[in-house]
């Protein structure tokens, strides 16, 4: 009867044939010490935001879904109420998925990436007072790539709650629906017994007067701004 081979064993004495255990450690050792220098070389990258406007990619190994032109993120990020901004603003530590996408990235396309910038919102951003991070890395031209994005994703409701802050022309737009219910809704009995078109058209206007000026009001206390001019400002009261 001939004995069953345990493939393992026989794994063990080829590669002890190759090499010894002691310099098998070594040589782990040493590999393991160069990937820690590249992840803290790439981290040091992100947080640093390097100036950079284009990456060298080898184009045959580029995948079209993650390629974005700047057009196309300014529409994101002007309907979500999003920042496009360089990585150093990101607060918090950066997942190693993403640090292993950029080395896999670099070590592909035989590259160093830098000049990485992100979309997020403001609260997951270190902004400068004046939901969900997607890693961008510039290719030229105002073209990106997408590298990689972690996190939740956005609230359902998101792009609906901030189509008001979208530009002008929403915001007044809703300041009169929003009047429209008001009025819709007070009791006009409280103030006069005889409720006709007049009452009900000067109430609008209160309605309209009262809500204007508390949005006003938010607006320049908060120093908040639209959509259309925060997406890629820096500043917090923007």
């Amino acid at each position: 009867m001939l004995p069953k081979t345990n493939i393992e064993d026989r794994l063990r004495r080829t590669r002890n044939k190759r090499v010894s255990e002691e310099a098998l450690l070594k040589e782990v050792k040493e590999v393991l010490k160069q990937n820690e220098t590249q992840r803290i070389a790439i981290i040091e990258t992100l947080q640093s935001g390097a100036p950079n406007n284009e990456n060298t990619f080898d184009y045959d190994l580029l995948v079209p879904q993650r390629i974005y032109h700047l057009s196309d993120i300014k529409k994101i990020c002007v309907t979500y109420r999003l920042r496009f901004l360089d990585a150093q603003f990101f607060k918090g530590e950066f997942p190693e998925e993403a640090i292993s996408e950029i080395r896999r990235l670099e070590r592909d396309h035989n590259n160093t990436l830098s000049g990485f910038k992100i979309i997020a919102p403001a609260k997951r951003l270190k902004l400068e007072n004046a939901d969900d991070p997607l890693l961008f890395a510039p290719m030229g031209n105002d073209y990106f790539y997408l590298i990689h994005t972690w996190g939740n994703d956005l609230h359902p409701l998101r792009k609906w709650l901030m189509w008001p802050y979208k530009n002008f022309e929403n915001l007044v737009f809703t300041v009169f629906v929003l009047s429209l219910f008001l009025t819709a809704i007070t009791p006009m009995s409280a103030f006069t017994h005889t409720a006709a078109m007049q009452e009900y058209v000067l109430m609008f206007l209160f309605m309209f007067k009262a809500v204007g000026g508390i949005v006003l009001f938010y607006g320049f206390a908060k120093g908040k701004n639209f959509n259309t001019a925060i997406w890629n400002s820096k500043y917090y009261n923007a």
